[in-house]
């Protein structure tokens, strides 16, 4: 396992990075594969912000949590990566367990709607930019990912057919798939 502690606008102290480090080092009881984890600590004014990213098999799990103490902001996004990587690891099961059956298809509706909204005088700005390096899967692996990562969309190349998709969640908990012509 892998980690890396990075600090912005904070003296980093031997005992936050190893308070840090030690928490992350609890997800290995739930993987037993490489891990490559980067904890970002953040200072901006009052807030302690703490982002965790980890990489394992391609999948990656993001959190980030920010109270008024660094140390509560490492617990709560720990916590928060702590239950994806349980339920990663739940969904893997049921998908093993369900394998030898050829019908475990994620029920994927399109619905097109259109909405009619009033122009703003406000121009839009883009606030935040990420970039992810993706490999081609299936449409059950993008919907775990989704999940996974809290997304409310993902956009990814499916591997049956090798072109670009977009699967969202729909509001009554399904999925919903855009496949081009």
């Amino acid at each position: 396992m892998q980690i890396t502690v990075t600090g912005r606008n904070i003296e980093m102290t031997d005992a936050l990075k190893k308070y840090a480090e030690e928490k992350v080092q609890r997800v290995k009881k739930y993987i037993h594969t490489t891990i490559d984890a980067h904890v970002i600590l953040a200072v901006e004014k009052f807030r302690q912000k703490a982002e965790v990213t980890i990489n394992v098999n391609g999948f990656k799990i993001y959190g980030e949590e920010e109270t008024e103490d660094m140390y509560s902001s490492i617990d709560k996004v720990m916590d928060k990566i702590e239950r994806q990587v349980r339920k990663h690891k739940e969904r893997i099961w049921a998908v093993k367990s369900k394998q030898h059956e050829k019908d475990v298809n994620i029920r994927m509706n399109v619905i097109a709607r259109e909405s009619i909204e009033e122009p703003s005088d406000i121009p839009h700005r883009i606030i935040k930019t990420r970039n992810f390096a993706y490999k081609p899967m299936p449409t059950e692996e993008a919907a775990m990912q989704m999940d996974l990562l809290g997304y409310e969309f993902l956009i990814f190349r499916n591997s049956m057919n090798d072109k670009i998709n977009v699967i969202y969640k729909r509001k009554d908990g399904n999925y919903g798939l855009i496949e081009p012509e």
